[in-house]
């Protein structure tokens, strides 16, 4: 299994139909193949200080192994979010985990 976890961080200011725009254009990630699963959300309201609630989304794609994530870096859909979206955030986190 290999989970790909990235956290954003919107731009301040941005308007909602630049978030609309951003969350729609997220969620048609859904449409890529070799994903197992995905998941989107925004920051959960904890109160522990050690977790970080400082971003405004996460994504949270699982796939069987490296090479369907690999194919999933070069998907069409993955190029046009980028593509669509890399002017709304600020920055970009990403941790990739292999897992049993």
């Amino acid at each position: 299994m290999f989970i790909h976890s990235v956290y954003f961080w919107l731009k301040p200011g941005i308007t909602d139909e630049d978030e609309a725009t951003f969350r729609r254009e997220l969620d048609g990630l859904r449409g890529i193949e070799s994903l197992r699963t995905m998941h989107v959300g925004t920051s959960a309201a904890s109160d522990r200080p050690v977790v970080d609630t400082s971003y405004s989304y996460a994504l949270i794609t699982i796939f069987d192994d490296a090479a369907a994530h690999d194919a999933y870096q070069v998907h069409p859909l993955h190029d046009r979010f980028r593509e669509q979206c890399e002017r709304y955030w600020d920055r970009v986190v990403i941790y990739d985990v292999e897992g049993q």
